[in-house]
C-alpha cells in the first residue's frame, strides 16, 4: 500500500504533501483568486489571509538569513531562479533591512528552460527540462522586480539583474564583467551537480569572511548532485552547515566560520 504522503512525481517541483494538504492548498488558491478580483478589497493588505504555514516559514527563513548578511558587503546571487519568488522576497527584504544600501545588488541566474543536462551524480529523479517556466517569463519577472524596487528608496538606481543561460558559462562571464564585485550571499538552488559545482568554483574567490552560502536541496535523496558538488569543491568536513527546523532540505554556511 502506498503512503498518501509519498513525494509527488511532478516535473518541476518536489513536493512532500498528502492529498488532503493539496486539497487545502487548491481551496486557498481559489479563495485568493476570488479575493484578488474584488475592487473593494486591498488585496496586498490581505494577501497573508491565504498564506499557509509552509510558505510563511520560507519567508521567515530568508528573513533570518538576510539579517545575518547585514554588515557584510557584497551582492546577493541566486543560482536557480525559476519563477522568481525568492528574488522578489529578497528585494523586499533589502527594502526593509537595508533600504539605502545601493550596492546590495541582487543577481539571478537561470536558463528559464529547465535543467540543460543531467550528470551521473544526479541520480534518476531529474530529467532535462525540469523546472522550466512559461515562455518569456523572464520578461515578466523583470517587470515584477522593478515594481517591487519602485516601492523602496533610491528606486531610480536599478539594483537587480537577471542573467539568462547555463551558469557554467554565464557566471564566469559575469564575474569577468564585474571585477569589483564581492559576493555577500550565494544561493544555490539548481539542484543538480554540474552547474552547482561550476558556480561554487566560480564564486569562492569573491567571498569574504562572513559571506553566506545557502543550499536549497542539500542532503536530499532526490537531488544527490548538490551535495556531491559541495563535497567535491569544498568538502563537507571543511565547512560548518546550519539547518532550520522548518526547512528540511535547506542548509547554509558562513564562509570563514
Amino acid at each position: 500500500m502506498s503512503d498518501s504522503r509519498d513525494q509527488q512525481p511532478y516535473r518541476g517541483e518536489l513536493r512532500n504533501t498528502s492529498e488532503e494538504q493539496r486539497a487545502v492548498a487548491r481551496r486557498l488558491q481559489e479563495i485568493d483568486h476570488h479575493l484578488s478580483g474584488r475592487e473593494d478589497l486591498d488585496w496586498q493588505s490581505h494577501s497573508h489571509l491565504t498564506l499557509n504555514r509552509m510558505n510563511l516559514s520560507r519567508i521567515l527563513y530568508y528573513d533570518q538569513l538576510y539579517q545575518q548578511l547585514i554588515g557584510v558587503p557584497g551582492v546577493i546571487m541566486e543560482f536557480g531562479v525559476q519563477w522568481g519568488a525568492t528574488l522578489a522576497l529578497l528585494s523586499n527584504l533589502r527594502g526593509i533591512h537595508e533600504p539605502y544600501n545601493l550596492n546590495r545588488r541582487i543577481v539571478g541566474f537561470d536558463t528559464f528552460a529547465g535543467f540543460p543536462a543531467i550528470s551521473d551524480q544526479d541520480g534518476q529523479s531529474s530529467q532535462v527540462g525540469d523546472y522550466s517556466v512559461a515562455q518569456e517569463h523572464a520578461v515578466l519577472l523583470e517587470e515584477i522586480l522593478g515594481l517591487h524596487e519602485s516601492a523602496s528608496p533610491i528606486a531610480h538606481i536599478q539594483k537587480y539583474e537577471l542573467v539568462t543561460g547555463d551558469v557554467v558559462t554565464t557566471i564566469p562571464a559575469w564575474l569577468e564583467d564585474n571585477p569589483h564585485a564581492i559576493i555577500g550571499m550565494a544561493i544555490f538552488d539548481m539542484d543538480i551537480y554540474e552547474p552547482t559545482k561550476a558556480a561554487l568554483e566560480a564564486v569562492i574567490p569573491r567571498l569574504t569572511r562572513g559571506s553566506i552560502l545557502v543550499f536549497d536541496e542539500l542532503n536530499t535523496r532526490e537531488f544527490p548532485g548538490e551535495t556531491a558538488a559541495l563535497n567535491e569543491v569544498i568538502g563537507l568536513n571543511m565547512i560548518r552547515l546550519h539547518h532550520d527546523r522548518n526547512q528540511s532540505r535547506c542548509a547554509w554556511a558562513v564562509w570563514g566560520e
